[in-house]
């Protein structure tokens, strides 16, 4: 698979606090990697420097598509293709769907007016094709309040597929979700597979994260505690896995990714 993404050597200070040290981080294209950790492992840190909130420290090295990127801003790593799916700040929740969808990036006619019908028939082209909604009651006219938690997720990760991105770093997308909304949500991170985008998808809980990621990468106190290949351990022996990195902040040797 093509590199996408890679990082070498990433070191993150805050003044006399460090919060990265070292980390070595890739995404090939078409991938899905799961970014596990507990709080304060580093993971939010990491996604900054990717999106361009946070320089590296002096000696890090980022690469896109492998040409090295100097001088990381939000708006260059947004003009790659990266694009974050936060969990409490992905949509306007008074707006309609079409609005959320074309927010920022909106269509207008040769006159340079704002093209609305062609928004909303896009949309409900993109609710139909890849959402899933099949309901004459859902249009695009429907205000993203009244959908639920996963829908609001699959709209967001929908808007980041339409224009685009190439990588997509959902962030924590699961929180507070039933188990039918989540398994919706999982089902969006298939689209973006299928799309041949790359993924990101940030949580807590292995449960999630297992069933759709090719790789996980394990963070530990600003350490990069192992990461692996899905094939190469069950459900069952990551979670024991886990509990070891808990403990001594480390994966064993034997089941690291090559």
């Amino acid at each position: 698979m093509e590199q996408l993404l890679k990082m070498e050597n990433v070191s993150k200070s805050f003044g006399e606090v460090k919060s990265l040290f070292d980390v070595d981080f890739e995404v090939k294209r078409g991938e899905v990697v799961g970014l596990l950790g507990d709080n304060g492992a580093g993971k939010s840190t990491l996604i900054k420097i990717i999106t361009g909130y946070h320089r590296p420290d002096p000696g890090g090295r980022i690469y896109w598509k492998g040409e090295k990127v100097d001088h990381l801003s939000v708006e260059k790593s947004r003009k790659l293709g990266v694009e974050t799916v936060y969990q409490e700040r992905a949509l306007a929740d008074q707006q309609t769907i079409w609005r959320n969808i074309f927010m920022g990036r909106e269509l207008t006619n040769r006159f340079g007016l704002l093209d609305i019908n062609k928004m909303k028939a896009e949309t409900q082209n993109l609710m139909n094709q890849m959402m899933g909604f099949t309901s004459t009651a859902v249009t695009a006219e429907n205000v993203v309040r009244t959908m639920s938690g996963g829908e609001r997720q699959g709209i967001a990760i929908t808007r980041a597929l339409y224009f685009q991105a190439e990588l997509i770093i959902l962030d924590e997308p699961t929180m507070g979700l039933s188990l039918s909304e989540t398994k919706k949500v999982l089902e969006f991170v298939g689209n973006i597979k299928k799309a041949n985008k790359s993924c990101i998808f940030i949580d807590h809980n292995i449960f999630h994260v297992y069933p759709v990621a090719d790789r996980i990468v394990v963070l530990d106190r600003g350490h990069v505690a192992g990461e692996f290949k899905k094939g190469d351990l069950s459900l069952d022996e990551l979670v024991d896995q886990l509990y070891k990195v808990a403990q001594t902040g480390s994966l064993d040797n034997n089941n690291h990714a090559e």
